[in-house]
């Protein structure tokens, strides 16, 4: 399949952001388009700003009201929000989420019709976006609900380390009572489906972290570790599957032991997310698990710090592309062998469960 036939969704994010600098500067030149078509969700007045501040004059854009007149080889725009808007690098603004929330949105109607393939996020101010209609912690719950998806996960991705997290975006002082046997279990699940149909392991090795420090010392400094996180692990274990843990995080990042796993389930978001951006920041991508259509983004913020200066590192946004498009790929070819499985008899031996085809 040639994937520059897909139709790739960018949303715009937050206007005063490095999102749309960092896009500009990705497709300054046609590699990019040998590989997606891409269907930007925002503003013409943005675009221009940015391309008159990054000096790409020849970088134009193919303004649509419908995909169906996307072409190929340049950015395609789908206007939405105010045309009129002031953009101010570096600054938080109302009016600037607001086109964000509406760039979203557009981009989901989108997808769900089948206008566009996959979806891009660029990132978003998680305060301003915030209004009747948005009243999440981002992205991946946003979408969820969409979507109608009550089983998901947000799972950082690189060459180098797959990490997804229990809990979300929540405070830290409620991780500990929001865990729970059948949670970490269904995380588990959301991981490792994951890596079966959308990162083609057929059989995926799971390291699962503890909570607490030396993974509860066998109960001295925390009991979760013995309670709910070991029991939702031998669950696993004795369907045949490779889950391994509790591990300590600290010794399992420190001595690289994730090295020998496909991907590692952190109970809350920083115990995941600082290795993971120490070991991948630059080429790290964020991804939603357990969702119908394909939605990454790059595993950083709007960063207004460095925000109109043209310096913001590009190469975690044409990861995401990248990530989207194998994913994609990935996705065609499962549902293409599962299409006429054959019919299969379930035999135990010992406690691992194996599938034998039927042939009569």
């Amino acid at each position: 399949m040639d994937f520059k036939e897909t139709k790739l969704g960018f949303t715009l994010g937050d206007a005063n952001g490095i999102g749309m600098e960092t896009m500009l500067r990705a497709f300054s030149t046609p590699y990019l388009f040998n590989h997606c078509t891409p269907v930007l969700y925002g503003s013409s007045a943005v675009f221009t700003h940015y391309c008159k501040m990054l000096d790409l004059p020849d970088l134009r854009y193919n303004l649509i009201t419908d995909t169906k007149d996307c072409v190929e080889g340049q950015i395609n725009l789908k206007e939405v929000g105010d045309k009129s808007i002031q953009i101010k690098p570096g600054e938080a603004s109302p009016e600037t989420g607001a086109l964000a929330l509406d760039a979203l949105t557009s981009a989901v109607e989108d997808i769900k019709s089948g206008q566009i393939h996959n979806l891009v996020t660029l990132p978003i101010d998680k305060n301003t976006i915030q209004s009747d209609t948005f009243d999440f912690a981002g992205h991946t719950d946003f979408l969820a609900k969409t979507f109608e998806v009550d089983s998901y996960m947000m799972i950082l991705t690189s060459d180098d380390l797959k990490v997804g997290v229990v809990t979300g975006h929540i405070p830290i002082t409620e991780v500990a009572k929001s865990l729970s046997q059948q949670l970490i279990e269904e995380k588990i699940q959301v991981l490792s489906d994951s890596l079966k149909f959308d990162f083609g392991l057929r059989k995926p090795k799971i390291a699962v972290l503890g909570l607490n420090p030396h993974s509860g010392d066998n109960g001295l400094i925390g009991k979760e570790e013995n309670e709910i996180i070991t029991p939702a692990i031998n669950t696993f274990l004795e369907q045949g599957q490779l889950v391994y843990g509790p591990y300590a995080a600290d010794g399992f990042f420190g001595t690289k032991a994730y090295e020998q796993f496909d991907a590692v389930l952190a109970m809350y978001h920083d115990q995941g997310l600082i290795p993971f951006k120490q070991i991948s920041f630059h080429n790290g991508v964020n991804y939603t698990a357990g969702l119908p259509i394909v939605r990454t983004s790059p595993d950083h913020g709007t960063a207004y710090d460095i925000a109109g200066k043209g310096t913001a590192d590009i190469t975690s946004l044409v990861s995401a592309i990248f990530e989207a498009k194998k994913i994609y790929l990935n996705r065609l070819e499962s549902n293409e062998l599962n299409k006429s499985p054959l019919a299969y008899k379930t035999h135990r031996r010992e406690k691992f469960s194996i599938g034998v085809p039927n042939l009569k």
